[in-house]
């Protein structure tokens, strides 16, 4: 591990030795490389993957030449040295053929995630993400956020940030822009919020 400041950071490589010996000694827990810092969550609730299935559903009755591709590892930020497993990974159904744990993200065209009920859900999900995905250049970025009952469609990546963020609550009528082309009716994510 590598000291920059006084903050520790780690080299993907690094990130990614480290995720093979836990693989092989624990259970349930994800980790991802973001800004240079290890981060883990727990594996996703029942509600969560409800969700992921409902999207799941909508975005194959949609655009059946593709598919949304659950917890793949992608190669994120500049230089693609952070790692983020997005909830889904929206692209076509055979973009991750031969490729490793952490894939190259350049055919995704949306990712998505549903946030958990653990600490670091509002800096993860809502901060750090949206800035590596829009700086990797995914076109969209859908987050579903069960603590505030919302989903926001994040567009239009500049490299640094989103451009535009457009958030509606659950229950309304939500579109994803071109290169995705889709719209959700969300009435049914109020389901699954605790």
């Amino acid at each position: 591990m590598t000291v920059m400041g006084d903050r520790p950071h780690l080299f993907p490589e690094e990130f990614d030795e480290a995720t093979r010996i836990l693989a092989r000694t624990t259970e349930g827990v994800l980790l991802e490389l973001i800004d240079g810092k290890l981060r883990s969550r727990v594996g996703p609730d029942g509600d969560h993957g409800r969700i992921i299935q409902w999207l799941t559903r909508i975005c194959l009755q949609s655009r059946p030449e593709l598919w949304l591709h659950p917890d793949q590892g992608l190669q994120v930020q500049a230089y693609r040295k952070g790692r983020a497993r997005p909830d889904g990974s929206f692209a076509p159904s055979d973009a991750f053929v031969g490729e490793g744990e952490w894939a190259n993200p350049d055919p995704v065209l949306m990712v998505v995630e549903v946030t958990s009920y653990d600490s670091d859900t509002d800096q993860r999900d809502r901060v750090e993400k949206p800035r590596a995905y829009a700086e990797t250049g995914i076109p969209l970025y859908l987050l579903i956020d069960r603590d505030n009952c919302a989903v926001t469609v994040f567009s239009e990546p500049d490299g640094v940030r989103y451009e535009n963020a457009h958030t509606v609550p659950f229950g309304k009528t939500v579109s994803l822009p071109d290169p995705v082309g889709i719209t959700l009716e969300t009435e049914a994510l109020k389901e699954w919020v605790r």
